[in-house]
């Protein structure tokens, strides 16, 4: 089975599409969404009903810190993160509400776990930034092969039976085999706010059968979805992150 790996969509409704396009240009058999649909980007409502109709299709989708803050208000969120959740709730309809708060935290289909974040402690939504927080969450799961979000940075991390982590940077469109003797932590980047300094929108494919990766980025009409987040009033800064990828 091809699956199509998207995390940290964030509203991005162009960045969407494009990653939407090209999975199925793929021929991905199935797709899974590791959380945060909506926060900073200027089209909460349509990707969050997009995402509904792709968990009525099959689809495996998770909840990420945005999607929690949605509807609870302890989630702690950084001032322009919150200025933007503040917009969000108002665009979003009491059916989409629902939805993203019943999303789960994590899920786990054969020897795949998937999670927004640090899988040592889903809900608290801790970073994975290096090979010490990648042996942290490798410790809490007991799958071979793990997928997460929430950095917007793609990376991929392996121990060997020693215990010791390594980190590997992806190149994209490069296939990159999963050896069995090993256990793996693959960081998807974002979707609809990149981090790495690529404005294209990131993505994975992993076929389940040949345990392969291939790490992938899709063009978009960024300028369009920088443009709309000024037209909303949110902050400008959201803007110009797209574009630089950062």
């Amino acid at each position: 089975m091809l699956l199509a790996i998207l995390s940290d969509i964030h509203a991005n409704r162009e960045a969407f599409e494009a990653v939407l396009a090209a999975v199925e240009g793929a021929g991905a058999d199935r797709l899974v969404l590791l959380g945060d649909i909506v926060g900073y980007g200027a089209d909460p409502e349509w990707c969050a009903e997009q995402a509904m109709m792709l968990a009525a299709s099959g689809a495996i989708v998770l909840r990420g810190n945005h999607d929690e803050a949605v509807g609870n208000p302890a989630v702690s969120m950084n001032p322009t993160a919150t200025l933007a959740l503040e917009w969000t709730r108002r665009q979003l309809g009491s059916e989409t509400r629902a939805f993203l708060a019943a999303l789960p935290f994590e899920a786990r289909e054969g020897d795949c776990l998937f999670v927004h974040a640090d899988a040592s402690a889903p809900s608290d939504w801790n970073y994975v930034l290096d090979a010490s927080d990648a042996g942290q969450h490798l410790s809490a799961c007991a799958a071979r092969v793990s997928f997460c979000g929430h950095v917007h940075k793609p990376a991929l991390y392996s121990t060997a039976p020693g215990g010791k982590v390594t980190h590997f940077r992806p190149v994209a469109a490069t296939p990159v085999p999963l050896l069995m003797q090993r256990r793996w932590l693959a960081v998807m980047g974002s979707v609809g706010q990149p981090r790495d300094g690529d404005a294209a929108a990131a993505y994975a494919l992993y076929d389940t059968q040949s345990a392969e990766i291939r790490f992938q980025r899709a063009a978009y009409d960024v300028e369009r979805a920088a443009e709309k987040i000024r037209a909303a009033g949110l902050p400008a800064s959201l803007a110009d992150r797209l574009l630089r990828g950062r």
